[in-house]
């Protein structure tokens, strides 16, 4: 009860300061600990998948590569130059230490649920905290904050809502800076996954839910920036989705009718995943898609349905209606009607809902609030205990999701599992088996994959490397071949295809699979090394230097390509020999250390040596020790000590490449 305070003219009621339990930090840091406690297995997780694709790579480690992460679409696995610069930072930070990248996804994924929970009071929506943690803590979200790759997600979440934070702002406000600030980070969030184009749609259902009709004026006319941006990304995406990731061909080629029972389904299954989070599976059963079965008209039908009966509610209620706008809308992207590259194995995925599930977490959370807020104390108390109880359970739920994604191995096991016709799953699988040497593991699931998806390029060439490891050339040459043809402009198959080639003794034909695999990506450092070796071997020395040398322009730390292209050079006719120096002293520019290094150093000083050079053998032997002691790599100082004494007794060293 509030206190009185008389006073000469007036009694003043005086509201009571709310206990410590009921503060707004209390309950901020109890579902910081209920998060914490929700993804703890995930936070050691190894990468997974495509997690290596996304944690930056070698050859864009560099300043110049974080120039190509902005200014080269294909230079990363997709163009979201803002979410792999912060792979690059992070990178930058702990290496390739995978508790910070989890750690950072679900310090994104609990600011997120913070600003929904300003939103929603901006808003004057009851029931924010309620919705804020569900949010957090509902077991579809596992896959978003879990897997490292997601941080497309999480970054694009923060983006998304702060937008719609500031544009509220504005709306209320008409001043310039909070609309500035509104475009400018959209335009940070389309950078970061261009599914969040949805936005300004989600605002005018906002606005006509709020005020119950729009105004050209006032309401649309202010987002048509915001659809021109959302619409050219989501355009380039698609673009990209089809041309550098593969997002075409027979998996892809749907009728218009077949898209919309696509979207219907797609819908409900969300929908049932939400009220209903017990079998969540990485990979799910990808649908059978037929215009002929008559039930499956019946998912787009009741979506249909359902909206025609909120429709008719929104005379009295328009909360249920927006609710459903929302989350149909923010759904677009992935309901179908676009192709994205994950419909291959799989029409749905858990991380697609990330934020369309705010359409119904928030009308249910707002209706529960509203419904205690008329029940008396004690039934009042009862509802939320079952509001504890309800996060509770989603907590543990979401803790034994996460233990999903401890590893890779543990990922796809899992996945299989459950979903036995995963042909994906096999294949990842097998590839990580045969990246442990376990061939005949490797070969069992990748023979489960084709008896799956026989028309399968990716297991074609995967089952392919398995035979070459075993020493079945002819029969690893048939199966890239078979690969080929299904996938012709494949560059990773025609250099899996040339390495076979080469081992069987057919070089010439594996010069041409190299040949063709860096006209298809030049930046396929390794074919560029391996066709430089082979042109070496044949005496083509401009040519194979040539290729040495884009190599290491792709990139600067390939230890390789720069070992060849030193002994290329320090071997080749006494022309350019003369050039050596300057060349190396090039290379050793651009090692991430600063300075030279011993170990190309103790190439060249063999290669002098196997010319008949002794004295520069000598020389230059002697800096690769003294740079090899002052980097405290005193085994090799060691190597190439043994190594001087031949060139002092005019002996060159079979050490090589």
């Amino acid at each position: 009860m509030p206190q009185l305070r008389s006073t000469s003219r007036q009694t003043i009621a005086i509201p009571e300061a709310n206990p410590w339990w009921r503060q707004e930090w209390v309950f901020a840091l109890l579902l910081l600990i209920l998060a914490a406690i929700a993804y703890l297995p995930a936070l050691n997780g190894t990468p997974i998948w495509d997690d290596d694709a996304h944690i930056t790579r070698p050859e864009l480690r560099s300043w110049d590569g974080l120039a190509k992460i902005w200014t080269q679409p294909g230079s990363t696995q997709q163009y979201y130059p803002f979410v792999h610069t912060v792979f690059w930072v992070e990178h930058k930070l702990w290496g390739d230490a995978p508790l910070g990248y989890h750690l950072v996804n679900l310090l994104l994924h609990c600011i997120s649920a913070l600003l929904l929970l300003k939103i929603l009071r901006r808003l004057e929506i009851p029931g924010g905290w309620l919705a804020a943690a569900i949010f957090v803590l509902h077991p579809v979200q596992v896959e978003s904050v879990a897997w490292i790759s997601e941080l497309k997600n999480a970054l694009s979440g923060v983006f998304y809502l702060s937008s719609g934070l500031v544009y509220l702002d504005f709306d209320r406000t008409r001043k310039l800076g909070p609309y500035l600030t509104a475009i400018l980070l959209f335009l940070l969030g389309l950078l970061s996954k261009t599914v969040i184009a949805t936005l300004p749609a989600a605002l005018l259902v906002i606005f006509w839910w709020k005020r119950g009709k729009l105004s050209f004026k006032r309401d649309a006319l202010p987002l048509i920036p915001f659809f021109i941006l959302g619409i050219t990304a989501a355009s380039f995406t698609a673009w990209v989705e089809r041309t550098l990731i593969g997002a075409e061909g027979s998996a892809y080629n749907f009728s218009f009718i077949e898209r919309v029972l696509i979207a219907g389904r797609v819908i409900w299954f969300y929908i049932g995943k939400l009220f209903w989070p017990l079998e969540l599976i990485f990979i799910y059963p990808r649908w059978e898609i037929s215009q002929s079965s008559w039930w499956q008209y019946l998912f787009p039908v009741a979506v249909a349905l359902t909206l025609a009966i909120l429709v008719w509610v929104s005379r009295w209620r328009r909360a249920p209606l927006a609710g459903m706008l929302f989350f149909i809308g923010t759904l677009v992207p992935v309901l179908g009607f676009l192709n994205v590259y994950p419909f291959r194995y799989s029409l749905v995925a858990d991380h697609f809902q990330y934020l369309a599930l705010l359409g119904i977490v928030v009308p249910l959370s707002a209706g529960i609030a509203l419904l205690l807020k008329h029940l008396r104390s004690w039934q009042r108390w009862i509802g939320y205990i079952l509001c504890a109880f309800l996060l509770i359970a989603f907590t543990a739920r979401s803790h034994f999701q996460s233990r999903i994604y401890q590893d890779i191995e543990t990922v796809w096991q899992t996945t299989i599992r459950k979903n036995p016709t995963a042909w994906m799953a096999h294949n990842n699988l097998g590839a990580f088996f045969l990246k442990k040497g376990r061939l005949d593991d490797a070969l069992d699931h990748f023979t489960k994959a084709i008896e799956i998806k026989p028309d399968e390029a990716s297991v074609l060439d995967n089952l392919g490397s398995a035979l070459l490891q075993k020493g079945n050339l002819d029969e690893a040459i048939v199966l890239y071949q078979k690969a080929l043809e299904l996938k012709p402009a494949e560059a990773s198959i025609h250099y899996n295809l040339a390495n076979a080639l080469l081992a069987h003794g057919e070089v010439d034909h594996a010069i041409t699979e190299y040949e063709s695999t860096v006209a298809i990506n030049p930046n396929h450092t390794d074919a560029q090394n391996n066709l430089g070796a082979v042109l070496f071997q044949q005496g083509k020395l401009e040519q194979a230097i040539d290729h040495y040398q884009k190599a290491l322009e792709v990139n600067p730390q390939d230890v390789r390509a720069e070992a060849n292209l030193a002994w290329a050079l320090a071997t080749s006719p006494q022309s350019a020999i003369r050039k050596t120096l300057s060349v190396k002293l090039a290379v050793d520019a651009n090692q991430t250390t600063g300075g030279a290094n011993p170990r190309i150093l103790r190439i060249l000083a063999a290669a002098y040596a196997q010319n008949g050079e002794f004295s520069e053998a000598v020389e230059t032997g002697q800096r690769a020790v003294q740079l090899a002691t002052d980097q405290n790599n005193f085994g090799l100082a060691d190597s190439v000590r043994s190594e001087l004494d031949l060139y002092r007794n005019d002996q060159p060293c079979l050490y090589g490449k």
